[in-house]
């Protein structure tokens, strides 16, 4: 199947991802016309040792519309056998779905994307004059907890020690963020983005990862305390303007991210991403010591990321739990990262040796 036949077959029979119609998410505009900026990313698959039937799951940008991401339809080519757009469920988790019958040669998948971001900066220093709601199914859902991240137990007693002291949800999602920049710290030698197990965590009092552990573990300790909370996962786009450590540009291979967000009544869905702040800690003055937390660039960073984000990175999903379709190999506690299986099993999606993919961004 070439491009134009899956432009033809695949995307006209799933037009719930094109701009136009999208469901929207309910959460607070910036408080400023930030500029629009549009973007697109390709991914590109290639799988050197097919060994017969192969089949290849591809995130692709969140299919539903926010006040600061809108998209444009996908294209897709490559000598597989077919190809699809999914939708996962009903939050706007997508996926191009392709699959090889192992006599089209060397599996290759190029996908294209193509959106527009806007950069997030809410005031919450006073209550929005018009009050963000949400449905009462999606907040219910969004204090759930998943496989790994838990809200009972130790994840339990640690959010009511964190919270203890305040009484409005605004002070709570605070305290919880404060309290992950001041007792974690971010991993080097943890692999790609973590596994997210906020249990393990703080049961063995290891409290170093990376995006997917810390921020999945504000996640947890938020919902704990009755805040609807979760991940964003998704990848970095383009360069930061203001800090070097957070922005990533043309070859994004290893750039995926993962946000965090948390909601809170009026306001709608907060922004948040303690991750990152100590992501500066370690790596803005590489490949010198690590920043304190009273560096005025960590201060920066820490003020800014709690009701803000800057949209040089682009959503995926808020996805936990996930079994791929039609998959045979595990089920995944998120979705950030190209997936591939053959006859001999899952690919690692994280050994260059065993699973080749290249992303690459561009701003249009």
């Amino acid at each position: 199947m070439d491009r134009r036949s899956f432009l033809k077959h695949g995307l006209a029979a799933t037009s719930g991802i094109v701009l136009t119609g999208l469901p929207r998410l309910n959460c607070l505009a910036s408080t400023k016309q930030e500029p629009w900026r549009t973007y697109e990313v390709t991914v590109r698959i290639d799988i050197l040792d097919p060994s017969g039937a192969v089949r290849a799951w591809v995130p692709l940008p969140l299919m539903r519309e926010t006040g600061y991401f809108k998209r444009e339809p996908d294209t897709c080519s490559g000598n597989y056998r077919s190809a699809k757009v999914m939708r996962y469920d009903s939050f706007g988790t997508g996926m191009l779905f392709a699959q090889w019958t192992g006599s089209e040669g060397a599996p290759v998948l190029e996908i294209k994307s193509r959106f527009a971001t806007q950069d997030r900066q809410l005031r919450l220093d006073k209550r929005p004059s018009v009050a963000v709601t949400e449905t009462k199914a999606t907040l219910d859902y969004f204090r759930r907890p998943s496989k790994l991240i838990k809200t009972h137990g130790i994840v339990a007693s640690t959010s009511r020690r964190i919270t203890a002291p305040y009484k409005q949800d605004i002070d709570k999602a605070r305290a919880i963020y404060d309290w992950i920049i001041e007792n974690t710290f971010r991993d080097p030698k943890v692999k790609g983005c973590g596994t997210g197990d906020i249990e393990t965590m703080l049961h063995t009092g290891y409290l170093g990862g990376k995006c997917a552990d810390l921020n999945a573990l504000y996640v947890g300790l938020a919902r704990a305390a009755g805040l609807p909370a979760r991940d964003v996962y998704g990848i970095r786009i383009a360069n930061s303007s203001e800090f070097t450590s957070l922005g990533r540009a043309d070859d994004i291979t290893g750039a995926q991210h993962c946000r965090a967000e948390v909601f809170l009544t009026g306001y709608g869905w907060v922004p948040v991403d303690p991750a990152d702040v100590r992501k500066v800690v370690l790596e803005e003055n590489a490949p010198n010591t690590p920043l304190a937390l009273d560096d005025a660039k960590v201060k920066r960073a820490r003020d800014k990321l709690f009701g803000s984000w800057e949209m040089n990175w682009v959503p995926y999903n808020y996805a936990h739990d996930v079994r791929l379709p039609e998959a045979h190999g595990p089920e995944m506690g998120y979705f950030m990262y190209p997936q591939a299986e053959t006859a001999k099993g899952r690919k690692d999606c994280l050994d260059p040796k065993s699973f080749i993919y290249v992303i690459r961004s561009k701003e249009i």
